[in-house]
């Protein structure tokens, strides 16, 4: 018989698609076992245009078959079968796609779903094969034919003995090398696995001899009171997901101008690399019961990375290769929907559940606050609500909007602590003026916290404020200006490292403090200093003296007595303002011989 040749592509299309477009040689059995599954669609159409033609549902199935000795894999369909004009037709030109055209020319009835669209699939076997041969029937038809081709040098058309309707796909596998095991296709584990992974849910039977692989009805395609908390548990598991039960499950059934189901989980636990650049987000996403993508990170901000879970959608336009999704309008649809019933969930979590929601927050709480942040504050408002920080009141934790339905009546900030920890904030120096007028203050505990707070601004027209800028808002009268001169003094033994020398207005019983004198405040420097392999811009800071403090008595004694005690006295007062911030000492040494220059004088 004349072998003829591809009509439309090269070997170079070929070779481009077997071995560019595909990341993962197993990839051609979903192709395949989604190719018979279109195929057991249409046949399945057929039975709903014409009522002579019955379809009964245990008669219709797919079947793998691996045949070691002869090195061949078969995948076969009860389907709808193609004639010789149809096996030239589809296979015989590549990127032909008879699925697309069957879709496209007959209107969608109930039941019929046709994954295939651009044809290419079928050509994911050469990955694997030397060698392919499609043997096909026609429904209606008394004859059937053979399709065979070896790769890009052609193909041959000729009849054969099928007597029912339906497609048999026969790979001959190449032969194993150094690097590829191709044998391993024919192994019935790997079989399992590999439909176990992309196919579960071919909602025909798959089978392997007398086995059914597949599960067919996919849980989050099930009516939700079909479905107990421990099915979707279990689900969760099974999938890897976690190890433990999920805090939240959110079951999406949405019909619209793009239609889809999803199944998101918030875990109950945070996965070891969640923190690291290495954590991969996004949600596996399904077209019609077919795995495509195994985390399709479009679909998830990255302020909700931590969820888990699968989206599965019919009307979703995707490339040649099923596995790389366009950025097209459904998409987009879809991510913003999903997005903001992620928030809707957790905003009722926070109001019904609130153990459980503290319990998410302690595990993904800085992953929204650095939502707030990132973008440019693009994802503020949608999460500002959901922030939570722990209180000076309630020692624990409380969100925006119960730290203002407790403001006093003249208050106009919202005051915040930032340290290393709720205890240490607790002694901070800084804070003494604004708690002794029983005001509340937020402690931030992360590193992003003062960083997510600047861009937020302000939370139902009030402002936020540190506890130690430079005016926080509170009158307080430090005292006459008699003692300029010596602060002038000290701003000048300590030039370089503060901006000014003042009386405190602030401090009741510390000595000492240091307060941020510009946007850049003194916490946010030391989290940019922990960032490897660059100077960090420096803190405007302000030393404030409490000028009822025994040791300022002591400094003005020394003023203009003793101006070498003055100075190491100004010194050792700079140094222990530092190590009550946490900031490091820039002359640890110096420090001790100030010190012990004190203590001996």
């Amino acid at each position: 018989m004349a072998k003829k040749v591809f009509r439309a592509e090269s070997k170079r299309l070929l070779d481009l698609m077997v071995n560019s477009i595909y990341t993962h040689k197993e990839i051609f059995l979903r192709e395949l076992i989604s190719n018979a599954s279109d195929a057991l669609d249409k046949r399945y159409y057929i039975s709903l245009s014409d009522e002579s033609v019955s379809f009964d549902r245990g008669d219709f199935f797919i079947s793998v078959t691996a045949d070691k000795d002869a090195r061949t894999l078969t995948v076969a369909d009860t389907g709808v079968g193609m004639d010789k004009a149809e096996l030239e037709k589809n296979l015989g030109t590549i990127a032909h796609s008879g699925s697309f055209n069957f879709k496209d020319e007959n209107a969608p009835k109930d039941g019929v779903e046709i994954i295939g669209q651009f044809g290419v699939g079928f050509y994911s076997a050469f990955m694997v094969a030397e060698s392919v041969t499609v043997r096909s029937r026609a429904f209606g038809s008394e004859e059937s034919f053979e399709w065979h081709s070896s790769g890009s040098d052609g193909y041959t058309v000729a009849p054969c003995d099928m007597t029912e309707p339906g497609t048999q796909v026969i790979l001959k596998l190449k032969a194993d090398g150094d690097d590829e095991k191709y044998g391993e296709f024919l192994e019935e584990y790997r079989i399992r696995g590999i439909i176990k992974k992309y196919s579960d849910f071919i909602k025909y039977p798959i089978r392997l001899g007398d086995e059914t692989l597949n599960s067919m009805v996919p849980i989050w395609r099930k009516n939700k009171n079909e479905l107990t908390q421990e099915d979707y548990d279990r689900f969760y598991q099974d999938k890897r997901y976690g190890f433990e039960k999920p805090l939240k499950t959110v079951h999406m059934n949405v019909d619209g101008a793009v239609s889809y189901t999803a199944l998101l989980y918030i875990p109950a636990a945070q996965p070891f690399d969640f923190y690291t650049r290495e954590y991969e987000k996004g949600l596996e996403l399904y077209t019609s019961g077919v795995l495509i993508m195994r985390k399709c990170a479009d679909l998830l901000p990255d302020h909700f990375a931590f969820v888990q879970g699968l989206v599965d959608s019919a009307d979703l336009s995707l490339n040649i290769s099923r596995e790389l999704l366009q950025h097209d309008r459904q998409l987009k649809l879809m991510a913003k929907r999903i997005a903001e019933k992620i928030k809707s969930e957790l905003l009722s979590m926070l109001q019904n559940d609130r153990e459980s929601y503290i319990k998410f927050f302690e595990l993904f709480g800085r992953q929204l606050k650095y939502g707030v942040y990132a973008d440019w504050g693009a994802h503020k408002d949608a999460l500002q609500d959901l922030l939570m920080f722990r209180s000076s009141f309630e020692k624990k934790l409380v969100t925006l909007d119960e730290y203002v339905s407790r403001v006093k009546e003249d208050q106009k900030y919202i005051y915040y602590a930032a340290g290393q920890s709720a205890e240490a904030l607790e002694k901070l120096p800084q804070a003494e003026a604004v708690a002794d007028r029983g005001i509340e203050i937020l402690y931030f505990t992360d590193e992003i916290d003062e960083f997510a707070v600047r861009v937020l601004m302000k939370y139902k027209d009030l402002e936020f404020k540190s506890v130690s800028d430079e005016d926080i808002g509170i009158d307080a009268a430090p005292g006459d200006d008699g003692d300029k001169d010596l602060f002038e003094a000290v701003a000048k033994e300590l030039t370089g490292k503060i901006k000014e020398a003042r009386a405190s207005a602030r401090l009741k019983t510390h000595p000492v403090c240091l307060a941020s004198g510009g946007a850049l405040s003194i916490g946010m420097e030391k989290t940019l200093n922990l960032i490897p392999g660059q100077e960090a811009p420096k803190a405007e800071k302000i030393l404030e003296i409490n000028r009822d403090h025994t040791v300022f008595q002591t400094l003005r004694e020394t003023f203009k007595t003793d101006a070498d005690r003055f100075a190491r006295l100004s010194r050792v007062l700079y140094c222990q303002a530092l190590l009550i911030e946490g900031l490091p000492l820039e002359d640890a040494a110096g420090y001790a011989d100030d010190v012990c220059g004190l203590i001996g004088g």
